[in-house]
């Protein structure tokens, strides 16, 4: 049996030990009013930083989603970053509710990561993919295929975490990273792969299906 592992990302406990701890000065001050206010900042903390377990799909050539929210956009882009060729890009927006812990789309070795600072504009505009803050990271399986996924902080986001290196073999759906308090994922494809998914639809990291290699599988 595995053990049990607390559901809440490891970036996030800082966060919520200090919004704790400042709970308990006020009560102990017998502040009532700021003592409620930092009791709901740490519960709204703490379902921020939460990290759930997920269901990845099983069957060659699958991408899943790499993180929780809403497709913004599919679409075909001539020169997507790392890849260097004509792409396909499906970007996901992560509002202040949804589970921020990216997960890797698929099983590959970490080739290459580019961070990039830059401004932080709300991440649902198009200016947030070239002017914001990112990073991005290029995937290859053991079939030497090859997609980008690329971190962009927003408007309140302004941390972005990599847990992963260069030379890590990633497995589809394992946590690599988070962007604390915002904001959006943008994957690159290569244009041979099939996009399952449309704009407005919700995503679940590690679980949705974005993408396939192989139309046998979908």
């Amino acid at each position: 049996m595995r053990p049990q592992r607390i559901p809440v990302a490891m970036e996030g406990v800082p966060f919520i030990g200090l919004a704790v701890f400042v709970s308990l000065i006020f009560a102990l001050l017998e502040w009532p009013v700021p003592a409620v206010a930092a009791l709901s900042a740490s519960a709204f903390i703490l379902y921020f930083f939460r990290d759930p377990e997920r269901i990845v799909p099983h069957g060659d050539g699958l991408l899943a989603a790499p993180a929780d929210g809403r497709v913004l956009e599919v679409k075909e882009v001539e020169d997507a970053p790392l890849l260097q060729c004509r792409s396909r890009r499906i970007s996901i927006f992560m509002n202040v509710f949804d589970v921020h812990v990216n997960r890797s789309p698929m099983g590959g070795v970490v080739k290459d990561i580019r961070y990039k600072p830059g401004m932080f504009h709300p991440a649902d505009r198009e200016n947030a993919m070239i002017q914001n803050e990112q990073n991005a990271i290029l995937l290859e399986d053991e079939q030497g295929r090859k997609i980008v996924v690329v971190q962009v902080a927003g408007l309140i986001a302004r941390r972005i975490v990599c847990r992963a290196e260069t030379g890590d073999w990633l497995r589809r759906g394992e946590r690599f990273g988070m962007i604390r308090f915002g904001s959006r994922l943008d994957c690159y494809f290569p244009m041979e792969c099939r996009v399952l998914v449309s704009q407005g639809q919700k995503t679940v990291a590690g679980e949705t299906v974005l993408a396939s290699w192989s139309r046998e599988n979908v």
